[in-house]
């Protein structure tokens, strides 16, 4: 039993009647769902199998705490392990062997609203694990797309990413929000694209489509409106903490990683927005970028 999803187009393969009926109760994945029959890139497995033992850390690389769910990922003697530990319950394990064609979840797959928020979790480390050498980055951001092109809207939660490209789509005829939270960045013939994505946070916006990058705003609260763009090493500054910082102490999956910046940074302007939240601030970042 098996459902293929098409993510930025990479096949992801999910097997196993307990993830299907998780993945069932998470709203994103239904506008990625494909019927065309091909090989997936990596198939993500509940099947009971021998190869369903727990592998052990051989290195912890990376840790944190969010919702009072302690989540650890790092290297194992074959591959990488994602563990994920409620304060209560049983946690939920995420691991992939060698070849990284086979990716394996276990643990927490009954239905409830904590299973679902670990699951989708999950599926993004997976998503990230497999296609990280492939140009391809999970980039925490609220994108907005506008004259058919996307513009990622930078910064740490809390500093108003939504309230911004909520204001575009308020007074500037045409902006439209791709994703809130996760959209997917890929090189497609040496051009950034944006994607729609199955992760986009609290906001309901799962739009299985795709826009070539216009540009990168990375905001920051402020009594005025002022808008400034910056140089290479300022603009990796302001886009490396948005990507995923579960790969971030790993040689391997971080090489994918800089190698797909490289290419944003060589072909995307980056600008620093200081701003308040009202529609000038929206209207300034506009007019930036389109000249308009």
């Amino acid at each position: 039993m098996n459902r293929d999803y098409i993510i930025a187009k990479h096949r992801i393969r999910l097997e196993g009647e307990e993830l299907l009926q998780a993945v069932d109760k998470i709203e994103g994945f239904r506008p990625f769902l494909t019927t065309t029959v091909d090989s997936p890139l990596v198939t993500i497995t509940s099947e009971k199998t021998e190869a369903m033992r727990v592998p052990s850390f051989q290195e912890e690389e990376y840790s944190f705490v969010f919702e009072n769910i302690h989540s650890t990922f790092g290297r194992t003697s074959n591959g990488y392990l994602f563990k994920a530990s409620p304060s209560e319950g049983n946690p939920q394990y995420l691991w992939e062997e060698k070849d990284g064609k086979v990716i394996y979840i276990k643990g927490r797959l009954e239905e409830d609203s904590l299973t679902t928020r670990l699951v989708r979790f999950a599926l993004w480390i997976a998503y990230g694990m497999s296609t990280v050498r492939l140009n391809t980055i999970a980039v925490h951001t609220s994108t907005i797309t506008y004259k058919g092109k996307s513009v990622l809207f930078l910064g740490e939660s809390g500093t108003g990413k939504s309230t911004h490209t909520r204001l575009w789509r308020d007074h500037i005829p045409g902006a439209t929000l791709l994703n809130d939270d996760s959209p997917i960045l890929r090189i497609v013939d040496g051009k950034p694209w944006i994607f729609g994505s199955p992760w986009s946070g609290k906001t309901h916006c799962y739009k299985n489509e795709e826009y070539p990058l216009a540009a990168c705003v990375r905001l920051a609260q402020a009594p005025y409106n002022k808008i400034q763009k910056l140089r290479t090493v300022q603009a990796y500054a302001a886009i490396h903490p948005s990507c995923p910082p579960e790969f971030a102490y790993d040689e391997y999956l971080y090489d994918g990683i800089s190698q797909t910046l490289n290419v944003v940074l060589r072909q995307t302007p980056f600008y620093y927005l200081e701003c308040l939240p009202n529609a000038e601030a929206a209207q300034l970042s506009c007019k930036t970028i389109f000249g308009e």
